[in-house]
């Protein structure tokens, strides 16, 4: 897969700058991100927030229940468990909490990575930022489309289905609760049951699919279901 492709939304004051080091531990399915010329030294701790960081930036409280220093682990959680390395998901969080009317503020982000997320230990370029965002907005596009076919090829059962989505649903409210979202229980089980319903109705509507003649997404080529 190549990362950095493309996207639609404008980046309101990307730059130009150039590559020089790699100060997050690299992982080998990931390209290497650009590092601002002016980034920390690579002492594995966070910078200090300074008095001139921007406002939004000196009030951004998400990750703070991850100690600095921690890439490691965050990433092996990840990899465990998601497609995403830490990297992409921290950025991905950034790029939604930092859009504004004109598109994402990739320079802000990049800039003060290391006050936005602990576990990030220096500051990245507009295109390194960017280049994390469309990844992880790739790799969530692919692992929809295997798990959505995986719920309508009829390879699972319903009570295998329902063992799948619990334990996705209990990994995204860890990651969620990590980010600082306070999740109420009854807001939890909520969820839980609508995305049950959803399941079993996508699972029966799958079924009558499978019977009937469909299209190819591709080509519109029609197949039916004695069609070779």
């Amino acid at each position: 897969m190549t990362e950095g492709a493309p996207t639609d939304e404008p980046e309101t004051d990307a730059t130009s700058e150039e590559p020089t080091r790699v100060v997050e531990p690299h992982d080998p399915d990931e390209q290497t991100p650009d590092v601002a010329e002016d980034g920390a030294a690579d002492t594995g701790e966070q910078a200090v927030a300074g008095p001139d960081l921007p406002p939004d930036v000196r009030k951004y409280d998400r990750f703070k229940k991850i100690e600095g220093g921690t890439y490691d682990r965050a990433n092996e959680f990840l990899r465990e468990r998601t497609y995403v390395t830490a990297r992409e998901w921290a950025i991905a969080r950034l790029c939604a909490d930092f859009r504004t009317e004109t598109g994402v503020e990739m320079t802000k982000i990049g800039e003060n990575l290391p006050e936005l997320v602990p576990f990030m230990t220096d500051t990245y370029t507009p295109q390194a930022v960017n280049q994390a965002r469309a990844a992880f907005e790739e790799k969530v596009r692919k692992a929809g489309a295997t798990f959505l076919y995986g719920a309508m090829c009829d390879f699972f059962t319903a009570e295998e289905l329902d063992d799948v989505m619990y334990e996705a649903t209990e990994v995204a409210k860890f990651l969620l609760e990590v980010e600082g979202v306070d999740l109420a229980v009854e807001d939890e089980m909520d969820a839980e049951d609508r995305i049950s319903t959803v399941m079993r109705e996508v699972r029966e509507h799958s079924a009558a699919l499978r019977h009937d003649e469909v299209s190819c997404p591709e080509c519109g080529h029609e197949f039916g279901v004695d069609e070779k």
